[in-house]
């Protein structure tokens, strides 16, 4: 039997992964060649918060608070992406380019700090000949914002490439690639770099610490390369006043309570990301878990997120409110931390895996909610993708790395106060610092209700027609 061309074209989007992305304005392999900064913003993130944190502190020897005050200082970065995007916007080079600039810089900022990141915590560490006593902290501190800036440039400015080459209907899945290749990055990096620094040396960590450094750079050219045409300009038509980013600030939050909506999302980021780092800890601690068991949690965890995933797009593909449905997934969260706390007065400890589930389940549903309203927010004058996208980015950066910093704290110091007897008797076990986090999310969540309220009067635009949806979701309704 002999295929037609169109067979052929029918099954190659019926089979392969993210094919149907593709558009006449962006093929397929230009797309997959642009999507190569999200491999490169992996390996970044996976060397800050994984790799080089875990080396600083049992390797060399650096206080755990020194640490986890070098790791957020890319986080405090993070809302001036807002501002990134908004400049990537604007800008115009003499060859007419306004993203590809902020993807070149970004991967210089990335490359120059973690050129002199390993020289920098050899310092730290005391490996000090001569100089202040000082210095190791500033050149740590300044590799890691240098590493941090650029990854934030390069993220925006790509994602706002992305969103400029690709249509209306192509946008979700393109976004869509661009997460997938985000988490390749930092899976294969990760196994990657552990393997290299399986035989540590402060000679072998600067090896690999480079050479994570100089492949970004490489990696990111190629995916640059003849991604923005070249519409020369004039001297005059550069020199024009460019607007304000307060003015173009207004337009966006015109177009839809802007404002409003990135405030819900701060609030259900922080409330779904307190318990990233306790979770485990407490089903082994408290309810006296085995690791393997433990190691489960995760899986639930995902796997909870992607049933999330898929009732949603059903859901919105039937032409459900996304603002009522942001409202369901903070409800099942709700539902979700109250099982995990009730689960230490229950034996076999049930109802925590299902709190663990209904965690990923809950938050899968907000994130597809509020992406999905996010998106439809109308982009009218000044505002532009890159703003748009950089102020989502902001917003949920920011309060993922304040809830996974402030989740720790607030345990660690609730628990001093607790075993101390501060408390009284009956908050004096180590499960009352959980037990407060926990409380302290549902709190949250509540909060996030009581600010997605006035959204639901709001009516966003959609990007397609309801009824014409497939109810395929390309996950541009990731966060990114």
């Amino acid at each position: 039997m002999i295929l037609t061309h169109g067979q052929v074209k029918q099954l190659g989007l019926r089979f392969l992964p993210f094919a149907d992305a593709a558009s006449d304005a962006l093929s397929l392999s230009q797309l997959l060649r642009m999507s190569l900064f999200q491999i490169t913003v992996g390996m970044g993130m996976v060397m800050l918060l994984g790799t080089l944190n875990r080396v600083m502190i049992v390797e060399l020897g650096v206080p755990a608070m020194v640490v986890a005050f070098m790791i957020a200082l890319p986080v405090l970065l993070a809302p001036f992406r807002a501002l990134l995007g908004f400049k990537s916007d604007t800008y115009r080079s003499a060859l007419g380019w306004c993203r590809v600039p902020y993807l070149w810089f970004g991967s210089m900022w990335q490359m120059g700090g973690f050129a002199v990141m390993p020289f920098g915590l050899l310092v730290l560490s005391g490996e000090q000949a001569v100089g202040p006593a000082w210095a190791g902290e500033v050149l740590a501190a300044l590799s890691f914002l240098m590493a941090g800036f650029g990854l934030h440039m390069t993220q925006t400015a790509g994602l706002a490439l992305a969103a400029d080459r690709a249509t209306e209907e192509t946008r979700p899945r393109v976004i869509a690639l661009l997460y997938v290749m985000f988490l390749i990055g930092m899976g294969v990096s990760a196994l990657v770099v552990g393997v290299l620094l399986r035989d540590f040396s402060h000679e072998r960590l600067v090896q690999v610490v480079q050479g994570v450094s100089l492949a970004g750079l490489l990696i990111n050219l190629v995916a640059l390369w003849k991604q923005e045409p070249v519409l020369p300009t004039s001297r005059e038509e550069r020199m024009r006043p460019k607007p304000k980013f307060c003015e173009a600030w207004t337009d966006l939050a015109s177009g839809g309570h802007a404002g409003r909506l990135l405030a819900v999302v701060f609030l259900g980021t922080l409330a779904f990301n307190m318990q990233d780092v306790l979770l485990e800890p407490y089903g082994g601690e408290i309810l006296g878990l085995s690791i393997s068991t433990t190691t489960t949690l995760t899986a639930l965890w995902a796997g909870g997120a992607l049933l999330g995933f898929g009732l949603s797009a059903n859901w919105l593909a039937q032409g459900y409110d996304p603002v009522r449905l942001a409202a369901r997934g903070v409800l099942f969260g709700i539902a979700a931390f109250s099982a995990v706390i009730f689960s230490a007065l229950i034996s076999p400890p049930f109802l925590f895996f299902v709190g663990a589930g209904l965690i990923g389940f809950g938050g899968g549903i907000f994130a597809v909610a509020t992406l999905t309203s996010a998106m439809t927010l109308p982009l009218r004058g000044i505002a532009g993708h890159g703003l748009a996208l950089g102020a989502w980015g902001a917003a949920q950066a920011t309060a993922a790395g304040l809830a996974i910093a402030a989740g720790g704290a607030i345990r660690d110091g609730v628990n001093v106060l607790a075993i101390s007897g501060v408390l009284g008797d009956p908050l004096s076990g180590p499960a009352t610092g959980y037990s407060v986090v926990y409380h302290i999310e549902i709190g949250l969540l509540f909060a996030t209700l009581i600010a997605l309220g006035p959204l639901v009067r709001l009516s966003f635009k959609r990007s397609s027609n309801p009824q014409t949806r497939t109810g395929k979701i390309g996950l541009a309704d990731f966060p990114t």
